[in-house]
């Protein structure tokens, strides 16, 4: 398997090193090797009448046939008109020259044809390449249009390829800014919702608890840095990679002090862990801190509760989080509110499931995650 990946990394670094090859480049390559293909029967053969070289008239349409592959991309049509009768001039010549099994530089230019070029164009293109054929005899018929059909295939093949690439990307791109959005979300949520209870707070505490007042001011600081700090480390990823190191993302190790700096501010939350912790990937470990970060959110928020618990049970094939709190339970449209719905996106695309209990007695989240498809 490790091979299998290794060799799968290295076509992919050749197939992105070719697509980032300049066109002109390519194209030069390609038309050297039709060349190539195309010259070699006058390496081996030899003529009927005699033992007189080549000459260059004999030799003329073939490279007559191969130049305007370098335009082929612009004139598309053209290159495969110029490249069909190049082949039929040479088939019409002398027969004591050196047959060609296959007329390589009209493979390619039928090939880009069927890539670029609007319907009627490919529809024309296929009869200027079947046309000559028909002269010839019946095998030869057969394979010549047998052959023009592959290389047609494999132009609306390109096409295919390229509209299943772009549309990949747009969902790539739909996706990654739904995490983003979904990241700010949650960094800015918390960080407020810390920050506005302990505001709120404060001026009770002045009065009364002095010293209370002063760790409600501590904590709006260190809850704004905190948030500061994860909205650089976003804005960071966003950059060029040439641009700089990326910053760490949140982990599993980072939980602890999120829940000491919920504790210190609002309701006693403790961490609880059990089972024996398996490796995730980073982007898994980013998941699962959100996750229990938008849940203590909802708790500051809403819960107006003395004690919470995050739990994280490691089971044999999955990770079971779960959030409570013995406050008043959800308001009402809760479950329908932007960081629940966040929740169950970050949980599904891990193949995860989210499920909400809230009553009276308060409110707990718990999330599935299978680990076996993620290790």
């Amino acid at each position: 398997m490790f091979v299998g990946r290794l060799a799968g990394g290295w076509e992919s670094r050749i197939a992105a090193w070719l697509r980032g090859l300049p066109p002109l480049v390519v194209d030069f390559a390609i038309a050297l090797l039709v060349l190539i293909g195309q010259s070699v029967p006058f390496f081996f053969a030899q003529r009927q009448s005699g033992p007189e070289p080549w000459t260059v008239a004999e030799y003329l349409p073939v490279l007559l046939g191969v130049i305007p592959l370098l335009v082929r991309r612009r004139y598309p049509l053209t290159v495969l008109i110029l490249t069909v009768a190049s082949a039929a001039v040479y088939s019409l010549r002398d027969p004591d020259i050196p047959p060609q099994p296959i007329w390589y530089g009209w493979l390619i230019a039928l090939y880009t044809v069927a890539s670029l070029s609007p319907r009627w164009t490919r529809m024309l293109a296929i009869l200027l390449s079947v046309a000559p054929a028909v002269s010839v005899s019946p095998g030869t018929f057969i394979r010549g249009v047998l052959t023009a059909l592959g290389a047609y295939a494999l132009g609306r093949s390109a096409v295919h390829y390229r509209e299943r690439a772009a549309l990949m990307e747009e969902r790539a791109a739909e996706r990654e800014r739904a995490r983003i959005a979904r990241d700010m979300h949650d960094i800015l949520a918390h960080g407020i919702s810390i920050m506005i209870v302990q505001a709120e707070a404060g001026p009770l505490a002045v009065r009364t608890a002095p010293e209370r007042a002063e760790k409600a001011f501590e904590a709006i600081g260190a809850a704004g840095r905190d948030a500061q700090a994860q909205l650089r480390r976003m804005l960071d990823v966003l950059k060029d990679e040439a641009e700089g190191p990326r910053a760490p993302q949140p982990t599993l190790a980072g939980l602890a002090v999120l829940v000491d700096r919920v504790s210190a501010t609002g309701p006693q939350v403790r961490l609880a862990v059990a089972g024996a912790p398996a490796p995730l990937p980073a982007d898994a470990e980013v998941v699962v801190y959100r996750i229990v970060q938008e849940a203590l959110t909802n708790m500051v928020k809403h819960a107006q509760a003395g004690h919470g618990l995050v739990s994280l049970d490691w089971k044999d094939d999955e990770l079971v989080i779960a959030v409570s709190d013995d406050g008043r339970g959800a308001p009402a449209g809760l479950e329908g509110g932007h960081g629940l719905v966040g929740m169950r996106e970050r949980a599904a695309a891990y193949g995860g499931t989210v499920a909400i209990t809230p009553d009276a007695a308060g409110f707990e989240v718990v999330v599935r995650l299978p680990i076996g498809e993620m290790s």
